[in-house]
């Protein structure tokens, strides 16, 4: 029996918390049923860059980061201030618009801290974080004068051994776990004892003792985060009073901590069922519970920093593919496959996450059918999309994937050598290109032929 196709641009949109919406702020369909994004349309924008291509919607990432920035300056009576979490998706063009935005910016390795710099972020507003800092990524933070996030005591005694060679005060933040579950996915919840990143809670205390009497660091404050794609408010509430409580020890063992900083790990909706918070009720619980926090425990107030990411960038973003294959399995299902899959999209397989599709050139057709969106890598489990409803589907079809703006080119692979995507960023009407299209060429860039494999002449790649 057919139904109506769903859109994802139709109904409500909320423009004051892009992380509730299915599409882009500026998501329209035309009167010939086309989709458009940034005042472009679709089908336009893979004549001219090809598939599969990552598109980035500039309204939607401003309208992310203003929303953080308007409801800390109304919710929390300190100072405050956000930082991007550069691991959603790294590039200059991105560092230079959270920057133009008044963010500052987390950088998990040398190259995502080079890339803010490289973009304009200033450093001063950029934290490394990292459970195994490299000599030269801990060098590259202090040349810099980058916040060091302290993850463990390996990376303690690195860091003395380094700066003792150096008449310079690093900055720090104190990473701990503490202790709290969030019902996500096991591998992104990181506030639980049984994590990898920070100090267990015991150990904080002898930390701070031994940083106390270190002339080399200063503790500015102290770290934590319990996850990722979190949709309850409680745990962050739980948070709050566990890290004002530590402040509180860190004041009491010599230092003068002034931020705290509580992570990111606000969700975005990526399928109609899924209800996160909006970014105003996410501000608000963090803000009020730590107010409360220091009130009762006769604290003052900390700078609050936070660590958006997949919330500021997801829903700006879409991935554009053309339909290529189509298998029937009478009575088991229909497969249609893309141009790409799990290379520039391993969430599916890794994660086992949903997403939201349409044909964005017959957008408001009735859905006739229900088909599996395959990707063309040699995996069975290369699948984007399990049983969708879809207008009838044919080689040769446009077919775009909402939501992709998180960890999505961040990371995609080379798998079965296959080249990543281009990414556009559009606004206006005008479409940018910001990370070219990989080539085959750029495959073998880095491979070396050794002399005795060389049996005959090497052969020209087109």
């Amino acid at each position: 029996m057919s139904s109506p196709h769903f859109c994802p641009y139709e109904g409500d949109v909320d423009a004051q918390s892009p992380n509730r919406n299915l599409a882009p702020l500026t998501a329209a369909v035309d009167p010939e049923r086309q989709l458009w994004v940034g005042g472009c349309r679709l089908a336009d924008l893979k004549a001219h860059y090809g598939t599969p291509l990552y598109v980035l919607d500039e309204t939607t990432l401003r309208a992310s980061c203003q929303a953080y920035c308007r409801a800390l300056a109304r919710h929390y009576p300190g100072e405050s201030l956000v930082l991007y979490a550069s691991k959603a998706h790294s590039s200059l063009a991105m560092a230079a618009l959270m920057a133009s935005e008044g963010l500052g910016l987390d950088a998990v390795s040398g190259g995502e801290l080079l890339t803010a710099i490289a973009g304009g972020m200033d450093p001063r507003n950029i934290v490394l974080h990292g459970n195994n800092k490299s000599w030269v990524e801990l060098e590259l933070a202090l040349e810099h004068g980058v916040t060091v996030v302290l993850d463990n005591w390996w990376e303690l005694e690195r860091l003395e051994r380094l700066c003792g060679q150096r008449e310079q005060r690093v900055r720090l933040l104190i990473r701990f776990t503490p202790g709290i579950e969030c019902h996500t996915h096991e591998y992104i919840r990181t506030g639980h004892l049984d994590s990898k990143f920070g100090f267990d809670p015991e150990e904080l205390d002898p930390v701070l003792r031994r940083l106390a009497m270190a002339p080399w660091a200063k503790v500015a404050g102290l770290h934590a985060h319990i996850g990722s794609q979190i949709f309850a408010l409680q745990p962050h509430e739980d948070l709050a009073a566990v890290m004002v409580k530590a402040l509180g020890r860190a004041r009491a063992l010599g230092h003068d901590p002034k931020d705290l900083n509580v992570g990111g790990g606000l969700g975005v909706r990526y399928v109609a069922s899924d209800d996160p918070p909006t970014i105003a009720a996410w501000v608000r619980t963090v803000s009020a519970a730590v107010a409360a926090a220091c009130h009762q425990q006769d604290q003052p107030l900390p700078r609050l920093l936070c660590e958006p990411g997949r919330s500021l960038v997801a829903t700006a973003g879409l991935t554009l593919y053309q339909v290529g294959s189509r298998k029937e399995i009478p009575g088991v299902r229909t497969y249609v496959a893309v141009d790409g899959g799990m290379s520039d999209n391993p969430r599916p397989i890794t994660y086992q996450s949903r997403y939201t599709a349409c044909l964005p050139q017959r957008c408001r057709d009735t859905a006739t059918e229900t088909v599996t969106v395959a990707g063309k890598h040699c995996e069975s489990g290369d699948v984007l999309l399990h049983n969708i409803p879809f207008p009838p589907v044919a080689s040769g079809d446009l077919l775009v994937v909402f939501a992709t703006g998180a960890y999505n080119a961040s990371m995609a692979s080379n798998y079965n050598r296959i080249p990543r995507p281009a990414a556009v960023l559009v606004h206006g009407g005008q479409a940018e290109l910001v990370q070219r299209r990989e080539s085959n060429q750029d495959l073998l860039r880095w491979d070396l032929l050794p002399e005795h494999l060389r049996q005959c002449g090497p052969v020209p790649i087109r």
